[in-house]
Protein backbone atom coordinates (compact mmCIF):
# COMPACT_ATOMS: atom_id res chain seq x y z
CA UNK A 1 0.00 0.00 0.00
CA UNK A 2 1.28 3.52 -1.05
CA UNK A 3 1.11 5.00 2.46
CA UNK A 4 0.93 9.07 0.75
CA UNK A 5 -2.25 7.79 -0.55
CA UNK A 6 -3.48 6.76 2.52
CA UNK A 7 -7.01 7.64 4.48
CA UNK A 8 -5.56 10.14 7.04
CA UNK A 9 -6.88 9.41 10.55
CA UNK A 10 -9.39 12.18 11.27
CA UNK A 11 -8.25 11.67 14.68
CA UNK A 12 -4.72 12.08 14.26
CA UNK A 13 -5.72 15.06 12.34
CA UNK A 14 -7.63 16.86 15.64
CA UNK A 15 -4.71 15.67 17.79
CA UNK A 16 -1.92 17.82 15.69
CA UNK A 17 -4.49 20.66 14.76
CA UNK A 18 -5.30 20.92 18.48
CA UNK A 19 -1.36 20.72 19.41
CA UNK A 20 -0.59 23.75 17.58
CA UNK A 21 -3.54 25.67 17.35
CA UNK A 22 -4.76 25.74 20.85
CA UNK A 23 -0.72 26.00 22.22
CA UNK A 24 -1.10 23.03 23.92
CA UNK A 25 2.07 21.67 22.52
CA UNK A 26 1.71 18.03 23.09
CA UNK A 27 0.79 15.17 20.91
CA UNK A 28 -0.85 11.52 21.84
CA UNK A 29 2.06 8.62 21.60
CA UNK A 30 -0.36 6.10 19.79
CA UNK A 31 0.52 8.83 16.71
CA UNK A 32 3.97 7.04 16.69
CA UNK A 33 2.79 4.02 15.30
CA UNK A 34 2.58 4.06 11.86
CA UNK A 35 4.12 1.72 9.37
CA UNK A 36 7.63 3.71 9.81
CA UNK A 37 7.23 3.89 13.35
CA UNK A 38 6.36 1.21 14.23
CA UNK A 39 9.12 -0.71 12.76
CA UNK A 40 11.46 1.71 14.14
CA UNK A 41 10.22 0.64 17.59
CA UNK A 42 10.90 -2.59 16.54
CA UNK A 43 14.80 -2.04 16.06
CA UNK A 44 14.63 0.00 19.32
CA UNK A 45 13.85 -3.41 21.28
CA UNK A 46 17.14 -4.51 20.10
CA UNK A 47 19.20 -1.96 21.22
CA UNK A 48 21.72 -2.70 24.01
CA UNK A 49 20.26 0.09 26.16
CA UNK A 50 16.59 -0.56 25.88
CA UNK A 51 16.68 -3.50 28.46
CA UNK A 52 12.67 -3.69 28.29
CA UNK A 53 12.20 -6.17 25.50
CA UNK A 54 14.96 -8.72 26.38
CA UNK A 55 13.97 -8.81 30.60
CA UNK A 56 10.31 -9.27 29.68
CA UNK A 57 11.21 -11.67 26.88
CA UNK A 58 13.40 -13.51 29.15
CA UNK A 59 10.80 -13.77 31.96
CA UNK A 60 8.10 -15.27 29.16
CA UNK A 61 11.02 -18.19 28.16
CA UNK A 62 11.55 -18.60 31.96
CA UNK A 63 8.18 -19.10 33.25
CA UNK A 64 6.15 -20.93 31.01
CA UNK A 65 5.08 -23.44 33.24
CA UNK A 66 4.39 -21.49 35.20
CA UNK A 67 1.79 -19.41 33.37
CA UNK A 68 0.85 -22.89 32.12
CA UNK A 69 -0.56 -23.50 35.68
CA UNK A 70 -1.82 -20.31 36.61
CA UNK A 71 -3.85 -19.18 33.24
CA UNK A 72 -4.63 -22.85 31.88
CA UNK A 73 -5.20 -23.56 28.05
CA UNK A 74 -7.65 -23.69 25.32
CA UNK A 75 -8.46 -19.58 25.74
CA UNK A 76 -8.61 -17.30 23.77
CA UNK A 77 -5.20 -15.15 23.86
CA UNK A 78 -6.52 -11.14 22.84
CA UNK A 79 -3.48 -8.96 22.42
CA UNK A 80 -3.32 -5.52 22.97
CA UNK A 81 -1.09 -3.18 20.65
CA UNK A 82 0.47 -6.29 19.32
CA UNK A 83 3.30 -4.73 17.17
CA UNK A 84 5.21 -7.91 15.83
CA UNK A 85 4.17 -9.99 18.21
CA UNK A 86 7.97 -11.26 18.53
CA UNK A 87 7.07 -11.87 22.47
CA UNK A 88 3.62 -13.66 21.73
CA UNK A 89 5.25 -16.99 20.78
CA UNK A 90 6.80 -18.01 24.13
CA UNK A 91 3.16 -17.32 25.65
CA UNK A 92 1.55 -18.71 23.39
CA UNK A 93 3.57 -22.23 23.23
CA UNK A 94 3.02 -22.31 27.06
CA UNK A 95 -0.98 -22.01 27.13
CA UNK A 96 -1.72 -23.51 24.21
CA UNK A 97 -4.55 -21.66 23.16
CA UNK A 98 -7.53 -21.49 20.53
CA UNK A 99 -7.22 -18.88 19.20
CA UNK A 100 -5.51 -15.48 18.96
CA UNK A 101 -6.67 -11.83 18.38
CA UNK A 102 -4.21 -9.50 17.84
CA UNK A 103 -5.07 -6.24 17.82
CA UNK A 104 -3.15 -2.97 16.91
CA UNK A 105 -3.73 0.81 15.05
CA UNK A 106 -1.34 0.22 12.60
CA UNK A 107 -3.49 -1.94 9.92
CA UNK A 108 -0.70 -2.95 7.32
CA UNK A 109 2.12 -3.80 10.04
CA UNK A 110 -0.90 -6.12 12.18
CA UNK A 111 -1.46 -7.86 8.91
CA UNK A 112 2.18 -8.78 8.20
CA UNK A 113 3.10 -9.58 11.60
CA UNK A 114 -0.66 -11.39 12.18
CA UNK A 115 0.65 -13.91 8.62
CA UNK A 116 4.08 -14.11 10.00
CA UNK A 117 2.45 -15.74 13.45
CA UNK A 118 -0.14 -18.09 11.87
CA UNK A 119 3.18 -19.62 9.88
CA UNK A 120 4.42 -20.63 12.54
CA UNK A 121 1.17 -21.52 14.14
CA UNK A 122 -0.58 -23.08 11.33
CA UNK A 123 -3.23 -25.11 13.49
CA UNK A 124 -3.93 -21.56 15.36
CA UNK A 125 -6.84 -19.57 14.10
CA UNK A 126 -5.70 -16.03 13.87
CA UNK A 127 -7.84 -13.22 13.94
CA UNK A 128 -6.10 -9.65 13.58
CA UNK A 129 -8.39 -6.66 14.44
CA UNK A 130 -7.42 -3.56 13.27
CA UNK A 131 -8.85 -0.95 16.18
CA UNK A 132 -8.21 2.19 18.60
CA UNK A 133 -7.97 -0.41 21.75
CA UNK A 134 -7.73 2.46 24.07
CA UNK A 135 -11.89 1.93 24.16
CA UNK A 136 -13.99 -1.51 23.63
CA UNK A 137 -13.23 -3.55 21.49
CA UNK A 138 -15.42 -5.42 19.16
CA UNK A 139 -13.81 -9.15 19.37
CA UNK A 140 -14.31 -12.03 16.43
CA UNK A 141 -17.75 -13.95 17.14
CA UNK A 142 -14.93 -16.83 16.69
CA UNK A 143 -13.91 -16.44 20.27
CA UNK A 144 -17.19 -14.77 21.97
CA UNK A 145 -17.59 -18.13 23.60
CA UNK A 146 -13.88 -19.14 24.45
CA UNK A 147 -12.47 -18.18 27.75
CA UNK A 148 -9.80 -15.11 27.24
CA UNK A 149 -6.66 -14.01 28.28
CA UNK A 150 -5.80 -10.37 27.58
CA UNK A 151 -1.57 -9.73 26.89
CA UNK A 152 -0.43 -6.26 27.09
CA UNK A 153 3.21 -6.79 27.17
CA UNK A 154 5.88 -3.74 26.65
CA UNK A 155 4.91 -1.92 29.84
CA UNK A 156 2.99 0.01 26.89
CA UNK A 157 0.59 0.91 30.16
CA UNK A 158 3.28 3.11 31.33
CA UNK A 159 2.66 5.47 28.28
CA UNK A 160 -0.07 6.93 29.82
CA UNK A 161 -1.17 9.38 32.54
CA UNK A 162 -2.50 7.64 35.63
CA UNK A 163 -6.67 8.41 34.50
CA UNK A 164 -5.94 6.60 31.22
CA UNK A 165 -4.40 3.73 32.58
CA UNK A 166 -7.35 3.09 34.76
CA UNK A 167 -9.97 3.77 31.51
CA UNK A 168 -7.86 1.40 29.45
CA UNK A 169 -8.29 -1.69 32.14
CA UNK A 170 -11.49 -1.14 32.39
CA UNK A 171 -12.39 -0.91 28.86
CA UNK A 172 -10.10 -3.83 28.40
CA UNK A 173 -12.28 -5.72 31.05
CA UNK A 174 -15.34 -4.72 29.10
CA UNK A 175 -13.73 -6.35 26.32
CA UNK A 176 -12.66 -9.77 27.48
CA UNK A 177 -15.47 -9.99 30.66
CA UNK A 178 -15.97 -11.15 33.81
CA UNK A 179 -13.97 -14.50 34.32
CA UNK A 180 -11.21 -13.43 32.20
CA UNK A 181 -7.16 -12.59 32.69
CA UNK A 182 -4.59 -10.15 31.63
CA UNK A 183 -0.96 -10.95 31.69
CA UNK A 184 0.23 -6.88 31.96
CA UNK A 185 4.42 -6.26 31.97
CA UNK A 186 5.16 -3.19 34.26
CA UNK A 187 8.15 -1.35 34.31
CA UNK A 188 9.64 -0.44 37.39
CA UNK A 189 10.97 2.54 39.05
CA UNK A 190 15.24 2.27 38.81
CA UNK A 191 18.22 4.15 38.60
CA UNK A 192 17.18 7.21 36.25
CA UNK A 193 20.55 7.19 34.46
CA UNK A 194 19.10 3.70 33.08
CA UNK A 195 16.12 4.77 32.47
CA UNK A 196 16.96 7.98 30.72
CA UNK A 197 19.77 5.49 28.20
CA UNK A 198 16.71 3.50 27.38
CA UNK A 199 15.28 6.29 25.59
CA UNK A 200 17.96 8.49 24.16
CA UNK A 201 20.55 5.96 22.86
CA UNK A 202 24.01 6.60 21.63
CA UNK A 203 22.89 5.29 17.86
CA UNK A 204 20.10 7.54 17.61
CA UNK A 205 17.79 5.20 16.45
CA UNK A 206 14.87 6.44 19.30
CA UNK A 207 15.55 9.78 17.85
CA UNK A 208 14.59 8.76 14.67
CA UNK A 209 11.40 7.31 15.74
CA UNK A 210 10.61 10.60 17.49
CA UNK A 211 11.23 12.62 14.53
CA UNK A 212 9.54 10.17 12.53
CA UNK A 213 6.45 12.03 13.85
CA UNK A 214 6.79 14.59 11.72
CA UNK A 215 7.70 13.61 8.89
CA UNK A 216 4.43 11.54 9.31
CA UNK A 217 2.64 15.20 9.84
CA UNK A 218 4.33 16.54 6.97
CA UNK A 219 3.22 13.54 4.70
CA UNK A 220 -0.25 13.13 6.21
CA UNK A 221 -1.43 16.56 6.83
CA UNK A 222 0.22 18.22 3.70
CA UNK A 223 2.72 19.85 6.28
CA UNK A 224 6.38 21.60 5.35
CA UNK A 225 7.51 21.13 9.41
CA UNK A 226 11.73 21.68 8.77
CA UNK A 227 11.97 18.24 10.83
CA UNK A 228 15.98 18.83 10.79
CA UNK A 229 15.95 21.42 12.83
CA UNK A 230 13.91 19.81 15.64
CA UNK A 231 16.08 17.10 17.89
CA UNK A 232 14.68 13.98 20.30
CA UNK A 233 14.92 15.15 24.10
CA UNK A 234 14.43 12.85 26.94
CA UNK A 235 14.45 13.58 30.69
CA UNK A 236 13.45 11.86 34.14
CA UNK A 237 10.63 13.00 35.96
CA UNK A 238 11.17 12.04 39.69
CA UNK A 239 7.96 13.72 41.17
CA UNK A 240 5.83 11.39 38.13
CA UNK A 241 7.91 8.89 38.05
CA UNK A 242 8.39 8.67 34.42
CA UNK A 243 10.63 9.49 31.34
CA UNK A 244 9.08 12.20 29.16
CA UNK A 245 10.18 12.92 25.76
CA UNK A 246 9.74 15.85 24.10
CA UNK A 247 10.66 17.24 20.21
CA UNK A 248 12.36 20.40 20.67
CA UNK A 249 13.08 23.13 18.57
CA UNK A 250 16.71 24.48 18.38
CA UNK A 251 15.70 27.44 16.42
CA UNK A 252 12.89 29.71 15.82
CA UNK A 253 10.73 28.09 13.15
CA UNK A 254 7.81 28.63 10.91
CA UNK A 255 5.77 26.10 8.96
CA UNK A 256 2.29 25.03 7.63
CA UNK A 257 0.20 21.79 8.90
CA UNK A 258 -3.16 21.27 7.50
CA UNK A 259 -3.53 24.52 5.59
CA UNK A 260 -2.55 26.69 9.17
CA UNK A 261 0.64 28.52 9.64
CA UNK A 262 2.31 28.27 12.80
CA UNK A 263 5.42 29.34 14.92
CA UNK A 264 7.90 27.85 17.38
CA UNK A 265 10.20 30.01 19.35
CA UNK A 266 14.17 28.03 19.59
CA UNK A 267 14.07 25.81 22.81
CA UNK A 268 10.30 25.29 22.45
CA UNK A 269 9.56 21.91 23.69
CA UNK A 270 6.37 19.25 22.12
CA UNK A 271 5.53 16.64 24.99
CA UNK A 272 5.05 13.51 22.60
CA UNK A 273 5.54 10.58 25.11
CA UNK A 274 5.67 9.58 28.53
CA UNK A 275 6.61 6.23 30.01
CA UNK A 276 5.35 5.83 33.79
CA UNK A 277 7.99 3.48 35.88
CA UNK A 278 6.06 1.34 38.42
CA UNK A 279 6.62 0.62 42.23
CA UNK A 280 4.90 -2.83 43.20
CA UNK A 281 2.38 -1.49 45.31
CA UNK A 282 1.80 1.48 42.15
CA UNK A 283 1.32 -1.59 39.93
CA UNK A 284 -1.33 -3.79 42.38
CA UNK A 285 -3.21 -0.67 42.98
CA UNK A 286 -3.67 0.79 39.41
CA UNK A 287 -4.78 -3.10 38.29
CA UNK A 288 -7.57 -2.56 40.88
CA UNK A 289 -8.50 0.66 39.95
CA UNK A 290 -9.21 -0.76 36.66
CA UNK A 291 -11.32 -3.92 37.77
CA UNK A 292 -8.40 -6.37 38.03
CA UNK A 293 -7.74 -8.52 41.09
CA UNK A 294 -3.81 -9.29 40.73
CA UNK A 295 -2.97 -12.97 41.30
CA UNK A 296 0.52 -13.09 40.95
CA UNK A 297 3.67 -11.94 39.19
CA UNK A 298 7.23 -12.59 38.29
CA UNK A 299 10.29 -10.37 38.08
CA UNK A 300 13.75 -10.56 36.63
CA UNK A 301 16.62 -10.96 39.31
CA UNK A 302 17.07 -7.09 39.08
CA UNK A 303 13.56 -5.87 39.55
CA UNK A 304 13.87 -4.09 36.28
CA UNK A 305 10.53 -5.89 35.15
CA UNK A 306 7.79 -7.52 36.22
CA UNK A 307 4.49 -9.76 34.28
CA UNK A 308 1.78 -9.69 36.85
CA UNK A 309 -1.80 -11.93 35.70
CA UNK A 310 -4.51 -10.33 37.02
CA UNK A 311 -7.99 -11.35 36.76
CA UNK A 312 -11.83 -9.62 36.09
CA UNK A 313 -14.06 -10.61 39.43
CA UNK A 314 -17.39 -8.95 39.66
CA UNK A 315 -17.49 -5.69 41.77
CA UNK A 316 -18.21 -5.85 44.50
CA UNK A 317 -19.78 -2.91 47.13
CA UNK A 318 -18.58 -1.72 50.23
CA UNK A 319 -17.74 -2.96 52.73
Amino acid sequence: MDMTTSIVDNNFRKDVRRCFEQQAYAIPARWLYDRRGSELFEDITELPEYYPTRTETKLLEDHGSDFAKAIGTGRAVIEFGSGSSVKTPHLLHAVKPAAYVPIDISGEFLEHSAAMLQDDFPDLPVYPVEADFMKRVELPDAVADLSKLGFFPGSTIGNMIARSSVDLLRSMRETLGIGSQLLIGMDRIKDPAILVDAYDDSAGVTAQFSLNLLDRINRELNGDIPVEKFRHVAVWNDHYARVEIYLEAQDDVTFTVDGTTHSLTGGKRIHIENSHKFGLRDARLMLRAGGWTPLCEWSDEQDYFTLILAEAHPYKHAP
